[in-house]
C-alpha cells in the first residue's frame, strides 16, 4: 500500500516514521557528522590546509541556520512533502560534489547547501510525521525520527575508515551512495498534506503568542546549543592531542558517541512522553554537567568511552525532548510547527555562532580542551538554573493570582 495515499494504518504510519528517520540520517547524521573523520584526511591529502578545512566544516552549521529559517516558507510555497524530497536529494548531490574538490569556493557552496538541507529537514520532519502517529506512540515515534542522527554518526565512524583505504574521493562517493539509497527508499513514503499548504494560497496564520515558558525554552535551547558544540567538535581531538591515546581509540570514541546519539532520541523521547519534557530536560542537563566535569578530570580508556556514550546521547536526544515541550504548550498544529521553527532557528543560530567562537578560542588557548569543555558545562548549568528560576516565578504568579481571587 502506498502511504502517500493517506492511509492511517500501523504499517502506514511507521513507514512515514521510517522516512523521517532516513531524512534525519541523510540531512544531519551524514551531512554534518561524516565531515568530522574526513577533516584530518583532507588536510593530509592536501585538498585544503587546516584553517580552510575548519572554515569549510563550519559552512554546514551556517547552512543549517539558513535551512531552519527558510524551511517553513519553502513548505508554504510548495509542500512539506516536496521539500523533504528535495532536501534529501540536495544533501545527496552535495556528497557527490564534495568528491571533486575543484576549489575551496566549490566545496564551501556544497557544504553550505548540505547544511541548508539539514536545517529544513529539522524544521519540517516532525510536523509531517507525528500527526500521522497515534497519541500513545508519539514519544516512541519522535525518538525514532531523530534516531537517524545517531545512525549517521555510526555510519560515518565505520564506513569512512573502510572506504579511506580505497581513496578519499571514493569515501565521499560512498557516503553519497548511501544517501541516494535512503532518498530513493523513502521517496514514496512521504504523505500528502491535507492542509492549506496544498490548496492554493494559505490563510494568514494567527499571531503566535509566546508565553513565558516558551520564551524560556527558546533561551534554554540556545544555551544547550552553546554547551554541546565544544564536545561535538573537539571530543576526538581531545582524545588524540590532550590524552595522547592515538587514532584507534579516537575512532572507538567517535563510534561510542554515535551509539549514544542513536540511543538518545528514543530514550529522551520516551522519557518525555512518560515523565514530562521539563523533567527529562532537567535530568539530562544534570547528567551532561557531570559528564563534562568527568571528561575534564578522566583519562582512562573505559571512562572516556562511557563518557562519549553519555555525551553523544544529548545533541540528538534533546531534540525530541524540546519538541515534546512545545507540544505540551500548543494544541494547534500550525502553532506547534511555527514554535518548533523558532526553537530550531534559536538552536541553529547559537550553534553556528558558537562554532566560530570555540574554534577561535581553541586557537587562542593553543588547544586547551579543558577551557572549552568547562565553558560548555557552564552553559548547561545556566540553562538548568534558568528553568528552575522560570518555574519558581510561574509558581509565584500562580499563588498571587489565587490569593487575589480568594
Amino acid at each position: 500500500m502506498n502511504s502517500s495515499s493517506g492511509s492511517s494504518g500501523p504499517a502506514s504510519h511507521w513507514r512515514v516514521v521510517g522516512a523521517g528517520l532516513a531524512a534525519s540520517l541523510v540531512g544531519i547524521g551524514l551531512a554534518r557528522f561524516a565531515y568530522t573523520p574526513l577533516l584530518p584526511v583532507m588536510i593530509d591529502a592536501g585538498w585544503f590546509d587546516a584553517p580552510v578545512a575548519a572554515f569549510l566544516g563550519a559552512a554546514n552549521l551556517a547552512g543549517y541556520l539558513v535551512g531552519a529559517l527558510a524551511g517553513r516558507r519553502l513548505a508554504l510555497a510548495n509542500s512539506s512533502q516536496g521539500v523533504m524530497r528535495l532536501m534529501m536529494l540536495l544533501a545527496t548531490v552535495s556528497f557527490i560534489a564534495c568528491a571533486f574538490p575543484l576549489s575551496a569556493a566549490w566545496f564551501f557552496i556544497w557544504r553550505l547547501l548540505s547544511g541548508v538541507a539539514g536545517g529544513a529537514i529539522m524544521v519540517l520532519v516532525s510536523s509531517l510525521v507525528l500527526p500521522r502517529v497515534p497519541s500513545a506512540q508519539k514519544g516512541l515515534a519522535s525518538g525514532a525520527i531523530f534516531l537517524g542522527i545517531g545512525i549517521g554518526i555510526i555510519v560515518s565512524g565505520t564506513l569512512v575508515p573502510v572506504m579511506l583505504r580505497v581513496s578519499l574521493q571514493a569515501t565521499w562517493l560512498a557516503v553519497g551512495f548511501v544517501a541516494m539509497v535512503l532518498t530513493v527508499a523513502s521517496w514514496r513514503a512521504w504523505p500528502n498534506e491535507n492542509g492549506a499548504t496544498n490548496s492554493g494560497a494559505p490563510a494568514a496564520p494567527r499571531p503566535l503568542r509566546l508565553a513565558a515558558p516558551m520564551r524560556t525554552l527558546l533561551v534554554q535551547y540556545a544555551l544547550i546549543a552553546f554547551g554541546l558544540v565544544p564536545e561535538m567538535l573537539f571530543l576526538v581531538d581531545h582524545v588524540v592531542r590532550s590524552l595522547h591515546k592515538g587514532p584507534a581509540l579516537a575512532s572507538q570514541v567517535w563510534i561510542a558517541y554515535g551509539i549514544g546519539a542513536a540511543v538518545g532520541p528514543m530514550l529522551y523521547g520516551i522519557a518525555a512522553h512518560h515523565y514530562g519534557a521539563r523533567v527529562t530536560i532537567r535530568t539530562a542537563l544534570v547528567v551532561q554537567i557531570l559528564a563534562a566535569g568527568a571528561l575534564i578530570a578522566s583519562g582512562g580508556t573505559a571512562e572516556i568511552l562511557a563518557l562519549a556514550l553519555a555525551i553523544g546521547s544529548f545533541p540528538a536526544g534533546v531534540v525530541p525532548a524540546a519538541l515534546a515541550r512545545v507540544h505540551e504548550y500548543f494544541e494547534d498544529h500550525d502553532a506547534r510547527q511555527r514554535m518548533w521553527g523558532l526553537a530550531t532557528v534559536s538552536f541553529a543560530f547559537m550553534q553556528a555562532a558558537s562554532g566560530y567562537f570555540y574554534s577561535s578560542l581553541y586557537q587562542a588557548t593553543h588547544g586547551r580542551h579543558v577551557i572549552l569543555f568547562g565553558i560548555g558545562a557552564v552553559a548547561y548549568l545556566a540553562a538548568l538554573v534558568l528553568d528552575f528560576v522560570a518555574a519558581a516565578r510561574a509558581e509565584h504568579r500562580s499563588e498571587s493570582i489565587c490569593a487575589s481571587q480568594a
